[in-house]
């Protein structure tokens, strides 16, 4: 599919580069999260325990969403260190996808027929406490900087690969330049169709999807998909929606992911206010994940026949392209699981 003839990017979308200010300033002690809160200091050890372990990061945009005084918020949950992180879990690993194995050169994880990934960096806008990749070794392990040259040599000799994924840590924190040389270079790649670009920012920090972002993605031969990240109805608000129709306006395809929490969407209301809020953005509901399961999230995880029983729930009520798609990532695993309704 063409994208659609060039537009002006007009001032009245640029943010002269607000979101870096914003990325800047986001809350990284748990007694400041607290007190913005208004919630009791009786959660302060373990916030700060949890956040030895993984450190916490919430922007501006998002914690504005969140309910003050409100320990419950589905928000917060997905973003508050708490002494449970420190359990050691049976069944729950610092590689619970087996990223590592699948990793031929530093930062590229080739898993599925057709397309690679390229971890570009380690570094996100917010610090969720179920991230997969929350002891993933980027200091090592990633294709930014100095191995982006490997990178591209890997993608260039496997003529097999037509899209390729940026991801992280979120490839939407690095500079515009330097994303747009990346671009370039893939697109320089004959047999290189498609980019897939998975980031958190246009949720948590739309002022991220600025007229520098946006005329580097318009000016790009390749077809563009980018895949957000939102688990809770409550996180999209005007500004998510305006970011939104600002990326569909240079012809990127909107799809979602979502991890299923406990305490945080694990109920049928949620996940349908979700889609439907989703798609009123010009979002397709996407993936609905069970809990990848790393060490330090085993408190999140919903067990399956629960989502199983959630998925027939939404199948029941909204129509099936509204319906995310319930899966489970397997390490060593040729495609993602696919998870079917239940029946009982």
């Amino acid at each position: 599919m063409n994208k659609p003839p060039a537009q002006a990017i007009t001032s009245r979308h640029a943010h002269q580069a607000a979101w870096r200010v914003l990325y800047a300033r986001a809350v990284t002690d748990a007694a400041e999260l607290l007190r913005r809160l208004d919630l009791p200091l009786s959660l302060l050890p373990g916030a700060r325990a949890g956040s030895d372990l993984f450190p916490l990061r919430v922007p501006e945009p998002l914690l504005a969403r969140m309910r003050r005084g409100d320990p419950d918020d589905p928000i917060l949950r997905q973003v508050l260190p708490v002494d449970a992180e420190s359990a050691v879990s049976t069944g729950f690993s610092a590689d619970p996808v087996g990223d590592l194995q699948a990793m031929p050169v530093p930062g590229v994880l080739h898993k599925y027929h057709g397309r690679a990934l390229v971890i570009v960096t380690g570094a996100c806008a917010v610090n969720c406490r179920y991230c997969f990749r929350r002891q993933f070794p980027y200091g090592d392990a990633h294709g930014g900087g100095g191995r982006w040259g490997e990178a591209l040599d890997y993608l260039r000799r496997h003529t097999s690969i037509n899209e390729v994924i940026l991801s992280g840590g979120d490839p939407l924190v690095l500079p515009d330049g330097k994303l747009a040389a990346m671009v370039d270079a893939l697109a320089a790649i004959p047999h290189v169709r498609r980019l897939r670009i998975h980031s958190r920012l246009p949720v948590v920090l739309p002022q991220r999807v600025d007229a520098a972002l946006l005329r580097w993605i318009q000016a790009t031969p390749l077809q563009t998909v980018m895949v957000l990240h939102a688990n809770h109805p409550n996180e999209l608000d005007t500004a998510v929606a305006e970011a939104c129709q600002r990326l569909a306006g240079v012809g990127v395809t909107l799809l979602n992911q979502s991890v299923l929490l406990r305490g945080v969407n694990d109920d049928e209301d949620s996940l349908f206010s979700l889609s439907e809020r989703l798609f009123a953005m010009g979002v397709l509901p996407y993936y609905l994940h069970v809990l990848d399961r790393v060490q330090g999230g085993a408190h999140f995880l919903v067990d399956e026949e629960r989502a199983r029983q959630l998925l027939e729930r939404l199948s029941r009520n909204l129509p099936g392209y509204l319906v995310p798609r319930l899966v489970r990532e397997d390490a060593g695993a040729p495609y993602k699981t696919l998870l079917s309704p239940s029946t009982g």
